[in-house]
């Protein structure tokens, strides 16, 4: 079974209208969620924490979705640990 992992971050962005951060060292990794609909929860609760901050945004990324694992590995993944 594929797992349909889900990444949870954000911070202050530079203009509310983009979607660039003010200072990338400070985005805030809230964690990575086996699905949607826990990743959803806690995207909900953090955008909610900072809702009087119109410079604050938070986002899920379908980590899913960057990996095709029927392509061909990448030059960087055949390096091996």
């Amino acid at each position: 079974m594929t797992q349909r992992l889900h990444l949870v971050f954000g911070g202050e962005l530079i203009d509310p209208s983009t979607t660039t951060f003010k200072n990338v060292d400070d985005v805030h990794v809230v964690g990575i969620f086996p699905d949607y609909a826990s990743a959803y929860a806690a995207w909900k609760s953090e955008a909610q924490r900072t809702v009087d901050d119109a410079h604050m945004r938070y986002f899920i990324a379908h980590l899913h979705r960057l990996r095709d694992e029927e392509a061909p590995a990448s030059p960087t993944e055949e390096l091996g640990t």
